[in-house]
Parts: structure tokens; sequence; C-alpha cells
């Protein structure tokens, strides 16, 4: 490239970066860290699935230190974090109220981590009770995109209840780019929750989620419109399903005033935009139609 054409692009780009809509070059700007978030997944992950992602197998056999250890890693860590996002809301807060609010965040984060580790063992059991291709609850441990995106919601949820600016969202979309699934961290899912293929999930803000819940590939629990944009901020855009419920393929279950009663199923490819009672079965009416021709040509044009 000839020096004036890159001189250009660097004067182009150089002049964008005083966007005043988005900061680029405001270098006095707080920003938590992405990628220290992300070893803050898998910091927590360790210690919640100790043997699964940490080759430390000699400090299990002295669990305590274990924990202990992980814990004060997770506590540093967090600590910084959500110091430069609540500074990031708030560049003038005052010094001794940020340390107490950053205080307190971490340290009711850490309080939850038994309850939230229990809470995913659930979902193990509800992933190995829901799906025969199961070779084990290891397996699924190890490997299943779903629970993935499940185990990451429940410790971004946990931020989002405190209030926590960009951390949660970071959380959530980091799961989204490793598993296809899009849970806002401020979805409300309870226990035994199995999200069986995972791809293409997305789970809005507001959605509540019972009991022994069971969804598949391609299901939205979306909004209806979204067209007011921020006027719907605290608004329940987003349905709730009851408990025991399943969702085939596809599936779309829409709206802030739509119940999904508890036992029900909605078939594949329904679109579900008001409430569903108990015990209910919704299905798409669809006909296929076969008919017999002659033999084509393989080289010819498929029709229909």
């Amino acid at each position: 490239m000839e020096s004036n054409d890159m001189q250009g692009i660097i004067e182009g780009i150089s002049a964008n970066y005083e966007n005043e809509e988005v900061c680029l070059s405001c270098v006095d700007r707080h920003f938590p860290s992405r990628g220290a978030i992300i070893e803050i997944i898998k910091e927590v992950r360790r210690v919640l699935f100790p043997r699964y992602f940490s080759d430390d197998v000699a400090t299990l056999h002295r669990s305590d230190y274990f924990i202990g250890e992980a814990l004060s890693r997770i506590e540093h860590q967090l600590s910084a974090q959500v110091r430069e996002a609540f500074l990031f809301e708030d560049p003038d807060i005052n010094p001794d109220e940020l340390e107490e609010r950053v205080d307190g965040v971490v340290q009711a984060f850490l309080r939850r981590l038994p309850e939230v580790q229990r809470i995913l063992l659930t979902d193990v059991q509800a992933a190995f009770d829901g799906d025969p291709a199961a070779g084990s609850k290891e397996e699924i441990i190890f490997s299943y995109p779903g629970l993935f995106a499940i185990f990451v919601h429940r410790i971004a949820h946990e931020l989002y209840v405190q209030n926590v600016p960009l951390i949660p969202r970071i959380m959530s979309e980091y799961a989204h780019d490793h598993s296809g699934v899009d849970i806002n961290a401020g979805a409300t899912i309870d226990e035994y929750f199995f999200i069986d293929h995972a791809t293409g999930v997305v789970i809005g803000e507001t959605t509540i989620i019972g009991k022994h819940v069971k969804i598949y590939q391609g299901v939205t629990l979306g909004a209806l419109s979204t067209r007011a944009g921020q006027g719907l901020k605290g608004v329940k855009r987003h349905p709730t399903i009851e408990d025991n419920v399943t969702i085939y393929s596809n599936a779309s279950v829409l709206g802030g005033e739509t119940i999904v009663g508890a036992g029900s199923v909605i078939g594949g490819s329904a679109f579900v935009t008001s409430s569903v009672p108990r015990n209910a079965r919704v299905s798409l009416k669809a006909e296929v139609n076969v008919r017999q021709s002659k033999p084509r040509d393989p080289q010819a044009f498929e029709t229909v």
C-alpha cells in the first residue's frame, strides 16, 4: 500500500476517535476488563466443578485449602472489576461509598456460591434425566454447551440483581459466543433447567422460568415489540414459563403478559403470544403433501 493511502486511512480512523456519541479514545474513562471477567468465570467454574476444569488434583485432598485459595483469588479479581464498573457508571462517586458498594457486592456474590453450585447440580441432573444420549453426568459437565450457558447465567444473574453495570452483560455475551445460547443476565431461572442442543436459544431479560423446564434448540422467549426502545426499560416484556413445561425446537413464546401454565408442552415452530393454560398441548397445524412423480433427470432443475 502506498504511504499516502496508509496515511489517509490512519487519519480517517483517528478522526473517528473524536466521535462524541461513543467513547473510543477517552483515556480517563473507567471500563471493566473483558479478559479479567472471563478469568473470573473460569475461576468460579474451577471451584464449583473441581477436577473437571482444574489440573490441581492434589489440593482436593485438602478441599478447604483449595476452596479458600480459589475464593481469595475470585474476591480480589472481582473487586477490581466491580470497582471499575461502578466508576464507569459514576466517575464522581465518593471513594468511601465506592469501596462500601464494591465490598458489599463481592461478599454477597461469594456467599451465594454454595447455593449457585447446588442449583447447577440440579441442572446437571435435569440434563441427564432429559437426554438419553448423555453417557454420564460427567460428560454433561465437561461438554454440554447448554449447561455452560446456564452456569454463566447463574453467576451473571447474581451480579445483575445487585445492579452491577456492564459485567453481567459481558459474562452473558461470553457464554453466547461459546454456546450459541443468549440468556440475558436479568432472566430469573429456577432449578432443574435443561437446554437440549442449545444452539439458537434466546431468553430475554424479564423472562421468568420455573422448575423442571426443558427447552430445545432455536427457542425464543422474547418480547412482542421493542419499538419503544429505552421507554420499555424496567417493564416486563418477556414471558413467564411455569413448572414442568417443555418447549420444542424453534418455538417462539413472546410478551410480558404471556404465561405458559405448568405441565404444558409447546410444539416445534409454534408462535405463542397469549397465555396457555396448565397442562395444555400447543402445536402448529400443518399439512405435508406427498405425491408420486415420474423419475427425474438428475441434470434438470428441481421443481415442486
